[in-house]
C-alpha cells in the first residue's frame, strides 16, 4: 500500500511541475519517486496506474470545463493505459525506465487521432537551466534529459552513483548562434469574448466587434506597426460571405492576420488569413483538434456527451503557408498545431518569426491557457524563433527565442500588445537534424539502459 501511495504522490508532484504551479524541478524528483515506488512494488500494474492516472487527472482537469467530468475521465484513463509498458522495468531493470518512458511519450504524441502530446515532460521545463537542450534535440531530448536526471536521483537514493548518464547535459555549453536579418513591429489584439464557454460562437458578431474595437483603441496611439495580429476565431462569421465584415476588415490600412472560419464548397475551414484590401492569403489549419473540430467515432462519442451533436466536422488543410509582410516571413500556427512537431519544423524553417493564434474561451479561466503558454515557450527555444502568441481571452504574449516571456496580457480582458521582435533567419540545430534528433536521443537512452558508457563508483 505504501508504494501505491508513493506512486500516486509521484503523479501529483509531476503535475505540479506544469502550470499553474510550474515548479519545474519537481519533474525529475517526481520521476525518481515513481521509479522507486515501481521498483519496490509487488503490484507493478497498480503502481504504474496510480502514478499515471493521478498525473493525467490533475494535469488535464481543465478538459472537464463546460463538458462535464466523463470526457475528462475517459481522456485521462485512455492516456494512462499508454504508461502500462513501464511495468517491463521490473524485469529489465530500472535503467530501462527512461527509454520506455520516452518511447511511450512519442507514441502518445502521434497516436491515436494524430496524437495528444500535451503532457510531454519537456513542456514543464521552460524555466529549467537546461531547457536550451530543446534547441539541439527538440522536445524529445528535453524530456529525455529530465527523465535521466530522475534516474540519477534514484541511483543517488540507492547509494549507487552513476555518472555520464547525464552526458547530454553538455549540450547546454554549446552556444546557439542566431542570425538576425531585421525586425518587425506587430500589434497583438486580445479582444476578449462576451462570456466564457462553448457557446461563445453564438455571439460571433460580438466577438468580432470586440476585436475591431480594441484594434481601433490601439491604433489611436499613432504607433507604426507592420501588421496586426488577431487570434483564432476572432472572426467566426465567414468574412468572404458577410459583406459587413468584409468591408470592416477592408477599413484597416495595416495588413491584418486574422483567425477566421471560412465556408468553402460545403467544407468548414479554420483559417488564418493575411488580409489586405487588395488581396487575402489564406492558410487552412492542418492539424485539427479531435472531439473539438471533428468527432472521431461519432456514434460512440455521442453516447458519452450530447454536445457531440453540436460539433460539425471541419476539413483540414494540406500545406503550410508563409505570410510575407515587409521583411517578416510569418508562419501561422493555429492553436492545437502547437503539438505537431512536423508543422512547427516546417513553419520555422520557412519563416523568420512564428505567429500562434489560439482561442481559449472554451476552457474558461482554467489552467489550459497557462499550460499552452508553457508549450509555446519550449517551441520558441526548440526552433530558435521569436513567437507572437495571441488569444481571444488570454494569455497573449511575446516570447523570445530563449523561451522568455517579454510581454504578457491578463486573462479575460480586452488588451493589446505592441511588439518589436527580431527576425531570425538561421535554423536551429534541432531543425537541421530533423528526425535524427529523435533517433540520437533514443540511441543514447538505449546505451543507458544497456549500461553503456556508465561508470559506477
Amino acid at each position: 500500500m505504501v508504494n501505491l501511495l508513493l506512486s500516486a504522490l509521484s503523479g501529483l508532484l509531476l503535475s505540479a511541475a506544469f502550470e499553474p504551479i510550474a515548479l519545474w524541478w519537481l519533474a525529475p524528483i517526481a520521476l525518481a519517486l515513481a521509479m522507486y515506488a515501481l521498483s519496490n512494488s509487488e503490484r507493478k500494474y497498480l503502481s504504474v496506474l496510480a502514478f499515471a492516472l493521478t498525473f493525467n487527472l490533475v494535469l488535464l482537469h481543465w478538459t472537464s470545463i463546460y463538458v462535464g467530468s466523463l470526457p475528462w475521465i475517459i481522456l485521462a484513463t485512455g492516456l494512462t493505459l499508454f504508461y502500462l509498458p513501464l511495468v517491463a522495468v521490473k524485469r529489465l531493470g530500472i535503467s530501462y525506465f527512461p527509454l520506455i518512458f520516452i518511447v511511450l511519450e512519442e507514441i502518445r504524441n502521434r497516436f491515436p487521432f494524430e496524437g495528444f502530446g500535451w503532457a510531454r515532460i519537456a513542456y514543464s521545463q521552460a524555466d529549467a537551466p537546461y531547457a536550451k537542450i530543446a534547441a539541439h534535440g527538440g522536445a524529445v531530448a528535453l524530456s529525455a534529459i529530465t527523465v535521466l536526471i530522475g534516474l540519477s536521483i534514484y541511483h543517488l537514493s540507492q547509494k549507487n552513483l552513476k555518472i555520464l548518464i547525464l552526458f547530454p547535459m553538455l549540450l547546454v555549453l554549446i552556444p546557439i548562434n542566431v542570425e538576425i536579418t531585421g525586425a518587425t513591429k506587430a500589434l497583438l489584439i486580445q479582444g476578449n469574448v462576451p462570456k466564457l464557454g462553448l457557446d461563445f460562437n453564438s455571439r460571433a458578431k460580438e466577438v468580432f466587434n470586440n476585436h475591431v474595437k480594441e484594434t481601433n483603441v490601439a491604433l489611436k496611439s499613432g504607433k507604426k506597426v507592420d501588421f496586426i495580429l488577431w487570434p483564432e476565431n476572432a472572426v467566426d462569421v465567414d468574412p468572404f460571405r458577410n459583406p459587413e465584415i468584409y468591408e470592416t476588415l477592408n477599413t484597416f490600412t495595416t495588413p491584418l492576420i486574422v483567425g477566421a472560419i471560412v465556408n468553402r464548397d460545403k467544407e468548414i475551414l479554420n483559417t488564418s488569413i493575411l488580409w489586405t484590401k487588395e488581396a487575402q492569403n489564406v492558410y487552412v489549419k492542418q492539424h485539427l483538434t479531435p472531439f473539438g473540430e471533428y468527432i472521431p467515432l461519432r456514434s460512440l462519442a455521442s453516447k458519452i456527451s450530447p454536445l457531440v451533436d453540436d460539433v460539425r466536422d471541419f476539413s483540414p488543410g494540406d500545406e503550410s503557408t508563409i505570410f510575407s509582410v515587409e521583411a517578416a516571413k510569418i508562419a501561422p500556427i493555429i492553436c492545437y498545431e502547437l503539438l505537431d512537431d512536423q508543422i512547427l519544423q516546417d513553419g520555422a524553417k520557412s519563416s523568420n518569426v512564428l505567429a500562434v493564434q489560439t482561442n481559449s474561451a472554451t476552457f474558461g479561466d482554467s489552467a489550459e491557457s497557462a499550460q499552452q503558454l508553457q508549450i509555446t515557450r519550449i517551441r520558441a527555444i526548440e526552433h530558435s524563433r521569436n513567437i507572437l502568441s495571441v488569444s481571444t481571452t488570454g494569455y497573449s504574449a511575446v516570447i523570445d527565442f530563449n523561451g522568455e516571456v517579454k510581454q504578457k496580457t491578463q486573462m479575460g480582458t480586452a488588451e493589446h500588445l505592441y511588439a518589436e521582435v527580431d527576425l531570425i533567419s538561421s535554423t536551429s540545430p534541432r531543425d537541421r537534424y530533423g528526425d535524427w534528433a529523435l533517433v540520437i536521443t533514443l540511441i543514447w537512452l538505449l546505451l543507458v539502459a544497456r549500461g553503456g558508457y556508465i561508470y559506477r563508483r
